[in-house]
């Protein structure tokens, strides 16, 4: 379900508000998300390879009252084992933890948590509830953690008519293990 075939090393963009990134930049560790929402789960989230969408995350976050001064910190990251939803494997692995999810659902009684938001699903309960299945899953055959998570997003609408270019497509990692960040910059 892991793989290691990425480069070892990549560049991943954080945005946050201005006092949050000065933070990190002077030493203090990222805080990570666990809202029930998160796309790829509980983690740091960055995103590659694209400081500018990480600059309009945070300047959407402005619009939600998250974040005063937008700001985006850098960070050399390796992924370590990392459950990519751009490979088979891991692709398999989150269909048998839906699988997993939808049976627990039926057997308590609670119903299976949906994504909000039609395709540009910004509130994505199901596919969080998914991973967080998954890491449980892993975790009960005694399994290694995942470090990372990797996923491609098609997001903000077709590019032009008839395109399978999407306005705000990227690639969101989610760092689960802090030593998976090697190091943070300041963006010039």
């Amino acid at each position: 379900m892991y793989h290691a075939l990425s480069t070892n090393l990549l560049l991943g963009y954080h945005g946050c508000d201005e006092a949050v990134g000065e933070k990190i930049l002077a030493g203090n560790k990222f805080e990570p998300s666990e809202n029930d929402y998160d796309w790829l789960g509980h983690g740091i989230y960055f995103w590659e390879a694209n400081p500018e969408r990480a600059l309009s995350f945070a300047h959407q976050q402005v619009k939600w009252g998250r974040v005063k001064k937008p700001m985006v910190v850098g960070a050399a990251l390796t992924l370590g084992n990392c459950i990519d939803t751009l490979n088979e494997q891991s692709l398999q692995a989150l269909s048998q933890a839906y699988d997993k999810l939808v049976s627990l659902s039926a057997s308590s009684g609670n119903p299976v948590p949906i994504n909000e938001g039609g395709t540009d699903a910004l509130l994505r309960r199901r596919d969080c509830a998914v991973v967080m299945t998954l890491h449980k899953m892993i975790e009960d055959i005694n399994y290694p953690p995942a470090d990372s998570l990797r996923g491609l997003y098609q997001e903000g609408g077709a590019l032009y008519d008839g395109s399978g270019f999407f306005k705000k497509s990227h690639i969101q990692i989610c760092i689960r293990n802090p030593d998976c960040i090697k190091g943070v910059f300041r963006l010039p």
